[in-house]
């Protein structure tokens, strides 16, 4: 029973509020969340946490040298890569002599393994009751204690959108994604990035990945019909089956990513198999799939993490944008770069979609998509 309440605490209140990306529901996050802290833990009152909110929510810039950076994970995988890897990269450049740390779970890490310059400092977040979850919070202030040390908190889980204290407020610098410069259409990345020159004093940071591996498959288009949980972001069948029909028809060998596991990998191998084309697909990390993304001619998904592996990489996407649930959570969220096709999906309509994709894969792949894999 915990766990269902927790599940609709924050897919329902908390991501309903985030997700506006509006600075008054910033204000209503902090009020009704620090009663749901404060009923699990006694060690924290509304009243403290909502203040300390208010105070770390103003930008100052990071002054001094420190000799350790943590940079705490956003938990989900595309956001570390759209939003926490820009954050990584300035740090870097700042502070070349300073160990800069990620904070954050194993998988999320992975996409920076191959950068000799980010350490790991290994905390995982569980998906449980709200308990469970504030006990990432506690494990954190223990992990944070470093003498001459810094905090940047890209908005992550961990700390509950920044609610939770973790460490001294001095040393803690925090990036309220869901308020800044709110009055812009900009994108995370770019968002993200403008932070980074004013607090951190390094501009033009981008978003960035660095796996340390090579792809086991190598695919001309990779592709991935994953939505985790948000089912909105589906178009109707027989919506992916001919998405990939139409893909298999270039001539150019797929990999398909078969996503969590469970119902999702069934109904991506449902979709695959309907459309009777030959596509290998991929049951493994999330890593492993992004070596294939960096490596592929094209990318094709729906929003989800892939789209900012190929953003980052460089590489051509096409992504089929739907479900959003305010117009500025779809300006947030879309890669951005001249080769990012984001096919904005008002209504969930098979032709009208497919007609966009097969406009997009002609600006992408032009006269050469019927040549060999």
């Amino acid at each position: 029973m915990e766990e269902t309440c927790a599940r609709a605490l924050f897919g329902i209140l908390v991501e309903g509020l985030a997700d506006r990306f509006e600075p008054a529901l910033c204000d209503a996050y902090a009020r009704l969340f620090a009663h749901a802290v404060a009923a699990e833990d006694p060690e924290w009152d509304t009243v403290s946490l909502v203040a300390r909110y208010e105070r770390v929510r103003h930008p100052r810039a990071i002054t001094g040298k420190p000799r350790r950076v943590f940079v705490l994970s956003r938990v989900t995988l595309g956001a570390d890569v759209a939003i926490t890897s820009v954050l990584l990269a300035a740090a870097k450049r700042r502070f070349p002599h300073a160990e800069i740390a990620f904070v954050g779970p194993r998988k999320n890490y992975e996409l920076f393994a191959g950068d000799p310059h980010i350490h790991h400092v290994p905390l995982e977040y569980p998906r449980g009751s709200v308990r469970e979850r504030l006990r990432a919070g506690r494990e954190l202030r223990e992990l944070l204690t470093a003498p001459d040390s810094v905090v940047i908190d890209p908005d992550s889980r961990l700390t509950q959108l920044g609610l939770l204290p973790v460490c001294g407020e001095e040393r803690y610098y925090f990036f309220e994604s869901r308020a800044y410069k709110s009055e812009s259409a900009h994108g995370l990345p770019e968002l993200a990035s403008e932070w980074a020159r004013e607090i951190i004093g390094v501009g033009g940071a981008k978003p960035y990945i660095a796996l340390g591996r090579t792809p086991g498959k190598v695919a001309a288009i990779t592709v991935s019909l994953g939505v985790g949980d948000n089912t909105a972001k589906r178009l109707p069948d027989p919506f992916e089956r001919e998405l990939l029909t139409l893909l298999a028809s270039t001539g150019l060998a797929l990999v398909v990513d078969t996503g969590a596991g469970g119902a999702e990998a069934e109904r991506v191998g449902a979709a695959v198999a309907a459309a009777g084309v030959r596509a290998a697909t991929w049951e493994g990390s999330f890593a492993g799939f992004a070596s294939m993304i960096a490596a592929s001619r094209l990318y094709v998904g729906y929003d989800s993490a892939g789209q900012h592996v190929a953003a980052a990489c460089g590489v051509p996407l096409i992504s089929i944008f739907a479900g959003f649930p305010a117009p500025r959570f779809f300006d947030r969220w879309s890669p951005a770069g001249h080769r990012c096709h984001v096919l904005r999906v008002e209504r969930p309509e098979v032709e009208p979609a497919l007609a966009q994709v097969r406009e997009a894969m002609a600006a992408v792949l032009g006269g050469t998509a019927t040549a060999p894999a």
